[in-house]
């Protein structure tokens, strides 16, 4: 069995983080009923009392996870999050050797948390890195958990990213970076997300980027699912999306809901990971698969039925209906439209009792109307996985690589340019040590040449020349 960590960085990160592992733990309680350190459970929990291979178990079942250990580890310069995790349900499952904190933050400034904390802290991120190594058997992933608008996420969770490479260059990177949205809070998020674009296009694997309107329209989706009066659409009490029972508090933080929709995407993901399948998707495959050209990693991921993120007691939909909600834009974790832009491949990741003739039924059906490219008609992967959500009999993730990102990248580029014209809160980042006004023209330039190679292929959907870009980008 492989294993994978956990790399969760700044507030979001860490928010993110702690509801997947508390809805990790559900599902492993819900499936191993006798609480018995298993295969499965190694995958990203490590059992630290011995006892539960003889018998005893590991009380999962009983909400006891005091054996139990995530593959984690949890980076933030400002400590209140970590602080509020370890005071809550949570706290067993995490222990001092896996925290790395500071008190002052980053200021929502990318320079301080990659320069200033990135060379405080590399040392020691590496040392916890490698003491959770030495729990592995067989170490296959790390998954990077990080926000690109704030200071420590975009700043430190950048230089994480290339730490892991440089360190651990055989064990794959997969990014989960949640992008602001054009109203953000945060004035300088367009320098921190555009700094840390130009990281994640060159040393990450593979990224999922996660829009925070695109959580918020979901969140609202669901929401007045609940508020209809259809009989049985009432989101049940103890729901995922609306309960903050296992996540940071006992009480209902604001970005509960949104989080959970990260973490369900994370679920599904390792789902092949965690448990068994008919045709379970190895996580090297999607990398391998997905992504045809190095620097375009970045994969749309969809999730269906979106009430199973908030366990909202609808009666089941056909499962063509599924697969068809996969590559509607209502249900993507990012603004875009992949229907009428290009595919260049396609995953589809299934929880529950499916047969492979659905799958293949499902993807003859809606081949026609998805425009691949020429040279990759057949580019589809599939993965079955035979334990679904949690109160739910199947659930469907689809990760596109497909250049619908292009308008979210453009988006940022323009914000960056707007603030960038005025010369507007530079000085903040050039008065940090080790920073220099180059890093903003060569992050503009690294995010142009991306847009670019989005163009081209675009440019061979449009003027039906199937090969042209094939060439230009690879090189």
């Amino acid at each position: 069995m492989t294993q994978s960590i956990v790399v969760q960085v700044g507030q979001c990160g860490n928010q993110v983080g702690c509801r997947f592992w508390d809805l990790a733990l559900r599902e492993h309680a819900h499936v191993n009923k006798k609480g018995i350190y298993d295969e499965a459970l190694s995958s990203f929990f490590r059992n630290v009392d011995t006892r539960a291979n003889d018998g005893e178990g590991s009380d999962i079942a009983g909400g006891k996870i005091r054996s139990l250990k995530a593959r984690a580890i949890l980076i933030d310069m400002e400590e209140g999050v970590v602080n509020e995790i370890l005071q809550g349900p949570l706290r067993d499952v995490f222990d001092s050797t896996q925290l790395i904190t500071d008190v002052s933050g980053s200021g929502n400034n990318w320079a301080v948390g990659h320069k200033v904390y990135g060379s405080v802290y590399r040392e020691r991120i590496t040392e916890r890195v490698r003491k959770a190594m030495e729990y592995c058997d067989c170490l296959q992933c790390f998954f990077l958990i990080h926000s690109m608008g704030g200071g420590t996420g975009s700043g430190l969770g950048s230089c994480v990213l290339s730490l892991l490479e440089e360190e651990f260059p055989e064990i794959s990177r997969i990014v989960t970076a949640v992008y602001p949205s054009g109203e953000d809070d945060v004035i300088t998020s367009p320098y921190n997300s555009v700094l840390a674009m130009r990281e994640l296009t060159e040393h990450a694997d593979c990224v999922l980027p996660v829009e925070n309107q695109s959580l918020v329209d979901i969140v609202n989706k669901i929401r007045h699912m609940a508020s209809t009066t259809k009989p049985g659409s009432v989101i049940k009490k103890d729901g995922t999306l609306i309960s903050g029972q296992g996540g940071v508090t006992k009480s209902e933080k604001p970005f509960d809901a949104m989080n959970n929709i990260v973490a369900n995407l994370l679920l599904n993901l390792t789902s092949s990971a965690r448990f068994e399948g008919s045709l379970n998707m190895d996580l090297n495959e999607i990398t391998m698969n997905l992504v045809p050209f190095p620097r375009l990693h970045y994969l749309v991921s969809s999730l269906t039925p979106l009430y199973t993120l908030a366990d909202v007691n609808i009666p089941t939909r056909r499962l063509d209906q599924m697969f068809t909600d996969a590559f509607s834009k209502d249900h993507q974790l990012i603004r875009a439209d992949p229907k009428h832009s290009l595919y260049l491949a396609c995953a589809l990741m299934v929880r529950g009792n499916v047969q492979v003739s659905d799958l293949r039924r499902n993807i003859e059906r809606l081949r026609p109307s998805l425009p691949f490219v020429s040279w990759n008609q057949e580019g589809w992967k599939t993965g079955l996985c035979s334990v679904p959500p949690v109160g739910h009999s199947h659930s469907l993730l689809a990760l596109a690589n497909n250049t619908c990102v292009k308008p979210t990248f453009i988006d940022l580029k323009d914000r960056f340019i707007k603030l960038y014209k005025k010369k507007a809160h530079l000085h903040h980042y050039l008065h940090v040590e080790g920073m220099e006004q180059g890093y903003f023209t060569e992050a503009i330039s690294s995010l142009s040449s991306l847009i670019e190679e989005y163009s081209q292929l675009d440019a061979t959907k449009r003027l039906l020349i199937p090969d042209a870009s094939r060439l230009s980008i690879a090189t």
